[in-house]
């Protein structure tokens, strides 16, 4: 119904944005994440992508400081037992980018320390939200399109075993392109490391 709502920020406290906008004032649910990307914008305007819920004896109105975390947003919501609630406690403690490392690492813990989350959901939303998430990305062999073979530091062993091929994913859904990723992964000696390390090896080197 609403894909955003841009006014005056007429109120803000933790988990609730009012936005005035043509002399209506919306009342937002918002993630903490989002509010403090309000609290830091030193405006009296705002714009959040919404998200109306309906159910049988209320309506509640979403708000979004970006895209991403919308999609996100709605990702989380179509895993069965996670509701609107439940997705905005992870988005409190997440990013969109590293609530899809974390999925795509299959890191439970992390998850699971989102408030109200217990270990079985936090298990259930990396079952069905991996592969959704890894389809999302149209993913390169290990030696690109060249057919060039893979440089011996990589290791037969770790890319045999799919290792590699994992982390290539993970950073992709993190939103890298394949040159920059495929170039940082055949720098690292993966032989004697798990897939979250390579990821995190990886993730030092991009983001430098």
């Amino acid at each position: 119904m609403f894909y955003f709502i841009s006014g005056e920020l007429a109120l803000l406290r933790p988990g609730l944005a009012v936005i005035n906008a043509g002399g209506v004032g919306f009342k937002l649910t918002v993630s903490d994440r989002t509010y403090d990307a309000l609290s830091s914008a030193n405006s009296k305007e705002a714009k959040l992508f919404t998200h109306l819920a309906v159910r049988e004896d209320d309506m509640e109105l979403f708000g979004f400081c970006d895209e991403a975390e919308l999609d996100t947003f709605k990702l989380l919501t179509t895993v069965s037992g996670v509701g609107p609630k439940a997705a905005m406690s992870i988005l409190s403690c997440f990013s969109p980018e590293k609530f899809a490392l974390a999925v795509c690492t299959e890191d439970k813990k992390a998850i699971a320390r989102a408030n109200g989350i217990g270990p079985k959901t936090a298990a259930r939303i990396i079952l069905e939200l991996r592969d959704k998430m890894m389809a999302e990305n149209t993913l390169p062999t290990l030696s690109g399109d060249t057919g060039a073979p893979v440089p011996s530091a990589i290791g037969a062993s770790a890319a045999s075993s799919g290792k590699m091929s994992e982390a290539q994913e993970a950073l992709l859904v993190l939103g890298y392109n394949r040159t920059e990723v495929l170039g940082v992964l055949h720098t690292i000696d993966t032989s004697a490391m798990e897939v979250e390390d390579i990821i995190r090896a990886a993730l030092k080197k991009l983001m430098r």
